[in-house]
């Protein structure tokens, strides 16, 4: 197969998540750490690819790449936007140019039925992934964008996105990879044990492709995070014991949040129709960031949660750009 000369492109990749790990049920008071700071936070730049025997630009081979020690750069704006990525070794070098339908600007969403990005026609956004003097002639493809921000000039400032790419024909073996440029984790996921009444026994996972994340609430008084997709409607409440505020550490013997007794924190995990009149559980809060006001702007933590007193649990993780 001939390939169409290739230069070297610029492909930032971002990803931003909450981890909330399951934290054990214990009965004992919240244990309570000092705050994390916000320059203890690394944002992510990296790519990843899998590549199906067969698919010519990948060659068949999974790699995975991460700044500073390897190089990245980026160009273009939230229409057309290229990240490209240079091994450590010199080597390899890789692009990943993403474009929105003509006259459109790229927003969190799904983007199907891609065609290579220079000759994309109609209302089709545009991918093109090549590089090492590898690149497809035609694309057939598909990707996600989790997050994407831009700065006061219209440069791209935050990227977190994945694509799968069919080089030649819709049937070709795959190329499928992740970017982040300059991105903090920003997901939630729970995983739900048989009998439990909110989460019904299922796990599932929201990213910023399908999910719609709010954060409401302070650090004195409580936060509330909402998360909105794939038909779906969960919120999740965690509280310091009454007369504290939040902070990086553990917190046991939670009870409900709106009814919690003095000396307790709370939690409260539900949606789609359905709460608990009575909750024990536990949390945990690895990462907090804060404004002046005490309103969140990351926050990472683990939950775990059993209703009406039973031993099902519903275990969460939260990564609110944390």
């Amino acid at each position: 197969m001939s390939a169409t000369p290739w230069g070297r492109v610029v492909l930032r990749g971002v990803g931003v998540t909450v981890a909330v790990a399951a934290a054990g049920l214990l009965t004992a008071t919240a244990a309570l750490a000092a705050p994390t700071k916000a320059a203890e936070r690394t944002a992510v730049t990296s790519y990843e690819f899998v590549s199906q025997s067969g698919d010519w630009v990948g060659g068949g081979q999974t790699r995975s790449y991460q700044a500073p020690t390897d190089k990245f750069r980026f160009t273009g704006n939230a229409e057309y936007l290229t990240l490209s990525v240079d091994s450590a070794d010199g080597r390899e070098w890789w692009s990943v140019t993403l474009a929105a339908p003509k006259g459109e600007r790229l927003r969190p969403g799904i983007y199907r039925d891609a065609e290579r990005a220079p000759f994309r026609t109609g209302r089709a956004p545009g991918l093109d992934v090549g590089g090492t003097g590898r690149g497809c002639n035609q694309v057939w493809g598909q990707f996600a964008i989790d997050q994407i921000e831009t700065d006061s000039s219209g440069a791209v400032s935050v990227l977190e996105a994945g694509f799968t790419q069919n080089c030649e024909g819709p049937d070709a073996p795959a190329l499928k990879g992740k970017v982040k440029y300059q991105a903090f984790p920003l997901g939630y996921k729970f995983a739900s044990d048989p009998g439990d009444y909110i989460g019904g026994g299922v796990t599932k996972a929201y990213s910023g492709s399908t999910t719609v994340f709010t954060m409401g609430g302070t650090v004195a008084n409580g936060l509330s995070l909402g998360v909105s997709g794939q038909r779906d409607g969960w919120h999740v409440e965690l509280a310091a014991p009454r007369g504290e505020s939040l902070k990086v550490g553990k917190y046991l013997d939670a009870q409900r949040s709106a009814f919690r007794e003095d000396g307790h924190p709370g939690i409260d995990i539900g949606g789609n129709g359905r709460g608990c009149n009575k909750i024990s559980g536990s949390f945990e809060i690895t990462e907090l960031v804060t404004n002046p006001d005490g309103t969140v702007k990351a926050l990472a933590a683990t939950v775990e949660q059993h209703c009406e007193g039973g031993t099902p649990a519903l275990r969460a993780t939260i990564n609110y750009y944390a």
